[in-house]
């Protein structure tokens, strides 16, 4: 359990560095005219994910949560790959990629990397998704891998109306 604690807080620390590359690339934003939305929303998507890592922690231990191979592999290696696909999100949209929803009046829809696949508008909600199944059962925190998985669903559903709408009142290209 102490390597999956360790995993946890690794993945803790990589969130951190997001927070720190949102918070330049919100300086960057802002600077060209950005405007905010979805305030209303951004405290709960704090909470939850913030939830998901004490929650696998929490399951892990006090549940005592065996490390299953058959599973704790795979979904490892697709937590790695979910790291990877949101990096990817990260590095392709530069400046403009952010936890909040700040958007550059008049910049066109990015198109490279991951967002030129046609049907895959927001890759990096892939990652979560997929970040949210998979980190909990690494080592068979099934309830929080439940509870994120449906509480996150909703909360996607209304981040992902926030965005569009944010992107279309900015005049992005769609």
């Amino acid at each position: 359990m102490i390597w999956y604690t360790v995993l946890v807080a690794a993945v803790g620390a990589e969130r951190v560095a997001e927070l720190v590359v949102a918070k330049r690339n919100m300086r960057w934003s802002l600077a060209r005219g950005a405007v905010e939305r979805g305030r209303g929303h951004y405290p709960a998507m704090v909470v939850l994910h913030t939830g998901l890592l004490l929650g696998c922690l929490a399951e892990v231990w006090s549940a005592h949560r065996p490390f299953l191979p058959a599973l704790g592999i795979p979904m490892l290696a697709v937590a790695v790959l979910a790291q990877g696909l949101r990096w990817w999100c990260i590095r392709t949209l530069g400046p403009r990629w952010n936890t909040k929803v700040l958007v550059v009046p008049g910049l066109p829809l990015v198109d490279a990397g991951p967002y030129r696949l046609r049907g895959l508008r927001h890759p990096n909600y892939v990652a979560v998704v997929a970040e949210g199944v998979a980190l909990p059962l690494v080592h068979t925190a099934w309830i929080t891998a439940l509870v994120f998985t449906v509480l996150n669903a909703w909360l996607l559903s209304v981040r992902i109306r926030c965005e569009n709408e944010a992107l279309a009142l900015a005049g992005a290209a769609t």
